[in-house]
C-alpha cells in the first residue's frame, strides 16, 4: 500500500471538509498566528493563480472496536493549519482568535479597477473602488451583482464586462485547486511523527509534543479537546492572566465546564519558579500515569497501538485518554502544584534561574504524584523529593537524553517492590562518599557561573539561611531574589594586573560569592589581605568602611558559613591556588551538610 497520495481539492471543497469534520484541524481554538499581510498574500496568489503549497494530511490509523468491526479514522491536518486558517476567515468571513484571545474578523479588500488586494482599514471603507470584504461576494444570493456591475462601472467609466470578468475572477477563488497529500493510514506513528515535526520545522522548532497535541484535540469522542484546552488555557492563565476574561468570554462552552473552574485559580498565583508550559504539562502527566517517557509511545497510545500485536484497537484508545486527562488533571490540581512548589521553596530552590533544566522540575512532580498515588506519608514524600530534585540538578541526571531518562526512572520507580527503599537506594549510590569526596571537588573546578554545581551552592545557602558575604544582616536569598552582584572574592582587576589574565582562572566558580553592590564597590580592586586588614581594623574601633560587621566573632561566623578558608585574611595573588582548592572542598561540603539536612 502507498506511503502516500497526491491529488488535487478545490478550496471550496477543502473548507467543506473542514466544515464538516472529514478533515480535523488540530488546535483550532488556538490563536492565529499570522499577520494579516499574510492572508492578503495568500488571496492575491489563489487570485493570479499561483502555486500556494501543498496541504498534508494523514488518516489516523483504523480501530478495532469490540464487536470486531473497524473504524475508521478521521483525517488529521499535518501541515496547512494557517492557510486554512486564513482561507477560513478572508472567504467565509469566520472570526478567528488573536493573540490576546480575543475574536476578529479578517477583511481583505478588493479594488476591482487595479485588480490589487489589502486588508481593509477605515481608510479604504470610504474609497467607493474598494469592495471592503470579499466574503460578501464569496456567499451566495448576498449581492444583485448585475446592478452591483453597472453601477460600478457607470461610477468609475469602466467597460462592465471589464468588470464582471475580474468579479467572476474572484468569485473563482473558491474554485482554484489545492494539492493535497494525503498520509496513508498504514504509516507507522513514528514516521508520522517525523514528518510532521520536519515539516514544521522552519522557523519553529517544533516536537513529539506538539504533534500529541494536534492528536488530542481534534478527538472529540474522547474529549481531547477539553483536554487541549485544560492544558493549553493552565499555562496561559499562569504566564498571562489578563488575558482570563478574554478567554472565558470568547469560549462559553468550555468556560461553563467544571474543569475551567479547577484551572482558574493559577491566575492569581504570582509564581514564576515553575512555570509550565503546555510540553512540561503533557510530560509530566503522561509519565506518571503512563509509566513511560517517550512521548511519541503517547501518539501510538491515543492511536490504539497495541506494542505486543501492532494492531490499533478502541479499547485502547479510549483508555488513554481517560489515563491522560486524569493526569492532566493531577498537574493542575491546585493541591498538588502549590504542595509541590512549596516543597520546592522549602529546600531552597526559590527562583528559576537556579534551576537549569525544567525537565527536573518536572520529574520531580512526577515523584511526588506517584509517591502521594502510594499513599506515602507527606513527610517522607517532602524528603524525598527535595533530595531526588537536588540530586538530579548536581548530578545533570535530566540534561542530556531526558526521555530516555525519564523513560528508565519511572519503569524502574513503578517496578520497584518498596519504592521509599528504592529511592533511598538510588540516591545513594549517585551521593555516595566518592560523589562528595572527590566528583564533586573535581566539578567545582569550572569557570562556569551557570553549572549546577555552583547554583546547588547557593540553593544550599538559601535554605541554610546565610548570610551574603561581609554582610550583617543581608541574606543570600534576598540577593539571589533581586538578581545581587556575583563578587569576585580576590577581585577580578586585582588577578589581571597580578599575572593572572586568564578568565577560566579568575572567573573560576571558587572565586565567587554573592554581595551587597556597595560592599563590592567598597572593596574596588584590593587584596584580600588589604581589605580584610581594613574589616579587622572596623572590628575593632566600630567605625565601618567596608560593609556593616564591627564583631569579630560575627565576622569570623560569616566567612565559615560562605566557606572561606582559615587564613584568608592575609591570603595574596601568591595564596590564590591554594585558596581555590581549599574553597572547593568546604563548598562541596556545605552542599554535602545541606543535603543531608533535607
Amino acid at each position: 500500500m502507498a506511503k502516500f497520495e497526491v491529488n488535487n481539492v478545490s478550496v471550496s471543497t477543502l473548507l467543506g471538509y473542514v466544515s464538516d469534520g472529514t478533515i480535523a484541524i488540530p488546535e483550532i481554538q488556538r490563536p492565529f498566528v499570522w499577520d494579516t499581510t499574510k492572508v492578503r498574500d495568500l488571496i492575491d496568489s489563489l487570485y493570479k493563480e499561483f502555486p500556494v503549497g501543498y496541504i498534508i494530511t494523514w488518516k489516523s490509523p483504523d480501530v478495532k472496536l469490540k464487536d470486531g468491526t473497524a473504524s475508521e479514522g478521521k483525517q488529521i491536518l499535518i501541515d496547512g493549519q494557517q492557510r486554512i486558517t486564513a482561507l477560513t476567515a478572508a472567504l467565509l468571513g469566520k472570526e478567528v482568535l488573536d493573540s490576546d484571545y480575543k475574536k476578529k474578523k479578517i477583511k481583505i479588500a478588493f479594488n476591482i479597477r487595479t485588480e490589487e488586494f489589502q486588508t481593509c482599514n477605515p481608510a479604504i471603507e470610504k474609497q467607493e473602488d474598494w469592495i471592503p470584504d470579499i466574503s460578501e461576494f464569496m456567499k451566495n444570493g448576498n449581492i444583485n451583482l448585475f446592478e452591483y456591475i453597472n453601477n460600478y462601472a457607470n461610477k468609475f467609466e469602466i467597460d462592465p464586462n471589464i468588470v464582471n470578468e475580474r468579479i467572476n475572477k474572484l468569485q473563482s477563488i473558491k474554485n482554484i485547486s489545492i494539492g493535497r497529500i494525503e498520509l496513508g493510514s498504514m504509516l507507522d506513528i513514528e514516521t508520522v511523527t517525523e514528518i510532521f515535526v520536519r515539516i514544521n520545522s522552519a522557523g519553529v522548532v517544533l516536537s513529539q509534543a506538539d504533534f500529541a497535541m494536534s492528536k488530542i484535540s481534534v478527538n472529540e469522542k474522547y474529549e481531547g479537546n477539553d483536554i487541549r484546552k485544560t492544558i493549553d488555557y493552565f499555562c496561559h492563565f499562569a504566564k498571562t492572566p489578563v488575558d482570563f476574561d478574554n478567554i472565558k468570554n470568547n469560549d462559553l462552552a468550555f468556560s461553563s465546564k467544571d474543569i475551567f473552574n479547577k484551572i482558574t485559580w493559577i491566575k492569581d498565583k504570582n509564581e514564576d519558579l515553575y512555570l509550565p508550559s503546555y510540553v512540561d504539562v503533557l510530560r509530566v502527566a503522561f509519565t506518571y500515569k503512563f509509566k513511560r517517557g517517550k512521548l511519541q509511545d503517547l501518539v501510538s497510545l491515543l492511536s490504539g497501538r497495541d506494542f505486543e500485536t501492532r494492531e490499533y484497537r478502541e479499547d485502547i484508545v479510549e483508555d488513554s485518554y481517560y489515563k491522560l486527562y486524569d493526569g492532566v488533571k493531577s498537574f493542575v490540581s491546585q493541591t498538588n502544584f502549590e504542595r509541590y512548589v512549596m516543597i520546592l521553596k522549602s529546600a531552597g530552590i526559590i527562583d528559576d534561574s537556579l534551576v537549569r533544566s525544567k525537565n527536573v522540575l518536572n520529574f520531580g512532580y512526577i515523584l511526588f504524584l506517584l509517591l502521594r498515588e502510594r499513599n506515602i506519608a507527606s513527610n517522607i514524600i517532602e524528603r524525598l523529593v527535595k533530595r531526588w530534585v537536588i540530586m538530579s540538578i548536581i548530578t545533570q541526571r535530566y540534561t542530556s537524553s531526558p526521555e530516555s531518562q525519564f523513560d528508565l526512572d519511572i519503569r524502574r520507580l513503578n517496578e520497584a517492590e518498596d519504592l521509599v527503599q528504592y529511592i533511598n537506594e538510588e540516591l545513594e549510590r549517585r551521593l555516595g562518599d566518592a560523589f562528595w569526596n572527590s566528583i564533586l571537588i573535581e566539578n567545582f573546578n569550572t569557570p562556569v557561573a551557570s553549572s549546577p554545581y555552583w547554583k546547588t551552592y547557593l540553593i544550599a545557602q538559601i535554605s541554610l539561611n546565610d548570610n551574603a558575604f561581609l554582610s550583617k544582616d543581608m541574606k543570600v536569598r534576598t540577593l539571589v531574589e533581586g538578581r545581587g552582584d556575583v563578587h569576585h572574592i580576590f577581585p577580578k582587576d586585582y588577578l589581571q594586573k597580578n599575572g593572572k589574565n586568564n578568565k577560566s582562572i579568575y572567573n573560576q566558580i571558587a572565586n565567587f560569592a554573592l554581595i551587597q553592590t556597595e560592599i563590592n564597590l567598597q572593596i574596588t580592586n584590593k587584596a584580600p589581605n588589604a581589605y580584610m586588614l581594613e574589616i579587622n581594623e572596623q572590628c575593632k574601633n566600630g567605625e565601618a568602611t567596608i560593609g556593616s560587621i564591627i564583631d569579630k566573632e560575627l565576622l569570623n561566623q560569616n566567612l565559615k558559613i560562605n566557606c572561606i578558608p582559615d587564613g584568608f585574611e592575609n591570603m595574596t595573588v601568591n595564596d590564590f591556588d591554594e585558596f581555590l582548592k581549599q574553597r572547593r572542598i568546604l563548598m562541596a561540603n556545605k552542599i554535602k551538610e545541606y543535603y543531608y539536612s533535607l
